[in-house]
């Protein structure tokens, strides 16, 4: 079935006492157990409304199950926290979302889990598995560099060497990429992007197959990180509609990161579709469109980052991404701030570095705002 008739169809539940199209919401915390078939309960990630998105997003994904969650890094977490203890060794990607790299320094020398950062080509990921690796962890497009990592080659890695593979597919959505088909283990999403779409949710979501996400139910009951029914009604108005804002999202991006490689005070731009990227070849044989998410370096001598920022009318610097509105930021103050300035030196994050998520305005009044900023 098409994606945009995934979107709109797969997963809903009909009003039967009303003949409503919509899936009702069903905001009970308490159901009847007395001859059914199993116990509901939030908690147990098994509520009609999650039921009804997780159906949606599976079909999006060629996935044969999922997990909804309160937010992006509450999926990876819980992922993460499910196929690695004490004593298992994890390789991960080294340019990540700097919440999962945080949750990974912070938290898995406490825990007993040893790990390495690595490049994000096939042969660093394999060079760095030790004997008691357990799980591969990539990002691709990543944040905020959008370096793109061969999704099949890194899956053919975890599979010949019998280690769970899982990647956050935030940045493209299941409508640019579909890592499952190319052989990954587990797929997760901060919804609260893309799938959300209009900057007013917070969520995340694991999808694989039966087998893991059984395994990952486990893990996520003793946690908590349940999703409650209103939220997950809106995430699946949103669904309905997100093949086309994807779309819209992919065309402005383009012509935007073409814009910003012709400006003098632009140093560097980092977007997948550009033949220039280093990416491009691999993105093109594995995404179906490049994304909305871009980022640019400026030459401070010429154009000091804060400045530009100030002197922005229509995109607004604020914190996410994803949502219909282009939004603007400095990473070594939002998504990287946690990490210290020798750390973003070495994954490349400069202080001139701004991720641009392009949402589904005019791109002609995107590009006007660009460049006004950029010439004041």
């Amino acid at each position: 079935m098409p994606k945009h008739t995934q979107c709109v169809h797969s997963g809903a539940r009909k009003d039967k006492a009303t003949r409503g199209l919509n899936t009702p919401i069903y905001p009970s915390s308490a159901f009847e157990y007395l001859d059914a078939p199993e116990n509901i309960y939030p908690r147990y990630y098994n509520t009609p409304n999650e039921r009804a998105v997780v159906e949606k997003l599976c079909a999006l994904e060629g996935a044969e199950d999922g997990l909804l969650f309160s937010s992006g890094m509450a999926a990876i977490s819980t992922v993460l926290l499910t196929f690695l203890g004490s004593g298992d060794h994890a390789v991960l990607q080294r340019d990540l979302y700097g919440g999962t790299y945080h949750f990974v320094t912070a938290d898995f020398n406490r825990l007993g889990v040893q790990f390495s950062f690595t490049g994000s080509r096939a042969a660093d990921i394999e060079a760095a598995i030790r004997p008691n690796t357990r799980l591969i962890y990539i990002e691709t497009p990543s944040n905020p560099l959008l370096m793109i990592t061969d999704i099949a080659a890194a899956a053919d890695v975890g599979r010949r060497r019998n280690i769970v593979t899982v990647i956050d597919n935030t940045f493209a959505s299941p409508i640019n990429q579909n890592p499952l088909a190319l052989g990954i283990d587990v797929v997760t999403h901060s919804a609260t992007k893309y799938i959300g779409g209009h900057s007013d949710l917070c969520c995340g979501a694991a999808l694989a197959n039966a087998e893991k996400i059984g395994r990952i139910r486990r893990t996520a009951v003793n946690l908590g990180g349940s999703l409650n029914a209103l939220t997950c009604y809106l995430l699946e108005r949103s669904l309905k509609t997100m093949a086309v804002r994807v779309e819209r999202h992919n065309r402005n991006a383009g012509q935007v990161a073409e814009f910003l490689c012709r400006q003098a005070a632009v140093a560097k731009v980092n977007y997948p579709g550009l033949e220039s990227h280093p990416g491009h070849e691999i993105a093109k044989r594995q995404m179906h469109g490049f994304g909305g998410m871009l980022s640019f370096e400026l030459d401070e001598n010429r154009c000091p980052a804060d400045r530009l920022l100030h002197r922005l009318k229509l995109i607004t610097p604020a914190l996410s991404l994803g949502g219909v509105e282009t939004i603007i930021c400095a990473s070594a103050k939002t998504s990287h701030a946690k990490l210290s300035a020798a750390e973003r030196r070495q994954l490349g994050i400069a202080d001139g570095l701004l991720r641009l998520s392009v949402g589904i305005e005019d791109v002609e009044d995107l590009i006007a705002d660009l460049s006004q900023a950029l010439q004041a």
